[in-house]
């Protein structure tokens, strides 16, 4: 049985302000065409299907054609809900989707698979929707279920439990962070508190594979465990990693082999750092003018206008920092024992533009205008 394992899809994200509806429909319409020229015949979307809780019109109608499209090839879909989704809004239509089609967000059915069967036998499918503690120990007040760790060990002894009354070969689906994995800092929304909720691998020991959401960088966490990744470059953070989806093959015994398959990039991101000029010069212009550019200058001091002038030259420009390369020696003195110390008002200015410049004080050319606006004070006032 060929299986192409896919995951956080996040439908309706934005990228810093841009929509990113065409971009991923561009992508997924590429996955698609995978699935046909591969002859999968399972496709795994492993949570995070929307971005939001409450997904735009326009979202659901990505996330219809999609489905549509993929049942179209003679693949099986199935579909988990993740920590960004509404369980209730994504599976509100589960009943009225057409054979071939699951999307599984019911905690309590989690021992029931979904069974597909090839030559070699019955293939079962276990799909564990993100699960919150603080909501679903309610369900199950015997467990104690205060942490991810334990929610998810709960819901694979679920599983285990109906791999022995579903004999043949099992694939699991879940949502969540798993311990070794290499998250991209600042984008993936925790779901850990401290350590406390990251899973164990040992957690998802049974299956012949785990194909596993959260993540939105590859990763292999075992042969049989793996993250898939987002189709689509949510965040600078994640500009070198690939976009793909894991290509899983199981024989009769079990688990056979694990193929990576690339997925195209719509627009390239890239990072350009280095003084402001430098950044706007031809020979960056002509090599990323088609880019999402993140922008970091290193100048010593806060430039005019920077993301004005790097849309100028780059129409993609969609985010600017400044981190200056040097900072001046930092003084021990406090900023109140600075102005303290200042005796003329130039000297209190200094001290001033030190402190919230990163120990810079004037140039020379603010030096002269600061003593030109204290000179006309001092005229203005001897008039009055």
């Amino acid at each position: 049985m060929r299986i192409l394992h896919t995951s956080d899809w996040h439908i309706g994200r934005t990228f810093h302000g841009n929509s990113t509806m065409d971009a991923l429909a561009e992508v997924l319409g590429a996955l698609i065409v995978q699935v046909r020229e591969h002859e999968v015949d399972v496709v795994v979307v492993a949570g995070d299907v929307f971005d939001s809780a409450t997904p735009a019109g326009a979202a659901y109608t990505l996330l219809g054609d999609a489905l549509l499209a993929l049942h179209e090839t003679g693949a099986t879909v199935i579909v988990t809900s993740g920590n960004h989704d509404s369980a209730a809004r994504l599976g509100f239509q589960a009943r009225l989707l057409r054979d071939g089609i699951h999307v599984l967000t019911d905690p309590f059915a989690i021992g029931e698979p979904v069974t597909v069967t090839d030559d070699d036998g019955p293939v079962h499918f276990f799909g564990i929707p993100y699960l919150e503690p603080a909501i679903v120990r309610q369900h199950w007040a015997d467990a104690e279920l205060r942490t991810q760790a334990q929610t998810l060990a709960h819901a694979m002894a679920i599983v285990r439990e109906g791999m022995q009354a579903n004999p043949g070969r099992s694939v699991a689906v879940a949502h969540c962070f798993a311990a070794g994995v290499d998250a991209t800092v600042g984008l993936e929304r925790e779901v850990r508190q401290g350590g406390l909720d990251v899973v164990p691998l040992a957690v998802f020991d049974g299956p012949d594979y785990v194909a596993l959401g959260h993540i939105h960088g590859r990763q292999q966490i075992s042969e049989r465990v793996r993250y898939s990744g987002a189709p689509l470059h949510y965040s600078f953070g994640e500009q070198n990693k690939p976009r793909g989806s894991w290509l899983v093959d199981l024989d009769a015994t079990g688990l056979s082999s694990v193929e990576w398959l690339d997925l195209p990039i719509p627009r390239r991101l890239v990072t350009l750092t280095g003084p402001l000029d430098e950044i706007l010069s031809d020979a960056n212009v002509a090599a990323h003018a088609d880019d999402w550019v993140c922008a970091v200058y290193t100048d010593a001091l806060a430039q005019t206008e920077p993301m004005r002038r790097l849309r100028e030259r780059y129409p993609h420009c969609a985010m600017v920092q400044h981190q200056p390369s040097e900072t001046a020696e930092t003084v021990e003195r406090s900023y109140v024992d600075r102005l303290r110390g200042a005796v003329t008002d130039p000297e209190r200015i200094e001290a001033f533009l030190e402190h919230v410049r990163s120990g810079h004080g004037a140039t020379e050319r603010e030096g002269e205008l600061i003593r030109e606006v204290l000179d006309d004070r001092v005229r203005a006032e001897a008039l009055i």
